[in-house]
């Protein structure tokens, strides 16, 4: 069965880490919470802090003297809409036209930004989101959880077939509320690119950092102390 997707901006590989044409590893949200974390999430009984703006989201991003030397921002090209055709994936196709689309990332509120390392062939992004816990918390979780039935799958974009492995890792179960990691190997014409994606839920706060697994080890940590900074 096929499902047509969108790619969005940061180009096919990035791109297809945004759609749910993914596998995650879900047990992030097994983590426990504090009680009133937990029953303020389902029941609304505590105080919600207000979502953060774009601008807000933006100015949280790391940048590349937070990176170290070595880095450059790679410039986010206009949203693209060719379409990429699923094959493989059944549990894509369950989860309907909208979520194939990847519209629950689609969040109003929300800052990327992206960068090479040395030779330029290692890449690394962090995006950032934030609305309501809930939202935020089915929103990615809805897609990542149905996608970790699809270990292996194939992707046609502009006529090119990708095919793509999905391993689940261990998440950083200490950071933030919910966490999801995965290991994602892209292959075409001979060639191949593995990239790290670990997902950080905190509070309102969704952080997404993506790249070359060492990249991604390195700034993880990072990455979250700045989104989540209040100062």
């Amino acid at each position: 069965m096929r499902v047509r997707v969108a790619t969005t901006a940061l180009g096919i590989t990035a791109a297809l880490l945004a759609l749910p044409a993914c596998s995650t590893d879900t047990t992030g949200a097994k983590h426990q919470t504090p009680s009133s974390a937990r029953t303020g999430m389902l029941s609304g009984a505590v105080h919600k802090p207000a979502a953060l703006s774009s601008a807000a989201l933006e100015s949280r991003l790391l940048d590349q003297s937070d990176l170290g030397s070595g880095y450059l921002s790679k410039s986010q090209r206009p949203a693209q809409h060719d379409d990429v055709t699923v094959i493989g994936c059944p549990a894509l196709s369950e989860l309907g036209g909208g979520a194939a689309t990847g519209g629950t990332l689609t969040f109003p509120r929300k800052a990327k930004a992206a960068f090479t390392y040395g030779d330029s062939s290692s890449e690394f992004s962090e995006e950032l989101y934030s609305d309501t816990a809930n939202k935020l918390s089915a929103g990615i979780g809805r897609i990542f959880d149905a996608m970790t039935g699809c270990p292996a799958y194939q992707v046609v974009a502009g006529g090119t077939p990708i095919d793509i492995t999905a391993q689940k890792l261990p998440a950083p179960r200490r950071l933030g509320d919910q966490q999801w990691s995965q290991l994602l190997t892209f292959s075409t014409a001979g060639r191949s690119t593995v990239v790290k994606q670990t997902a950080i839920r905190d509070g309102n706060l969704l952080l997404i950092v993506s790249g070359a697994p060492a990249l991604v080890d390195r700034h993880l940590y990072k990455a979250l102390a700045k989104a989540t900074a209040t100062g």
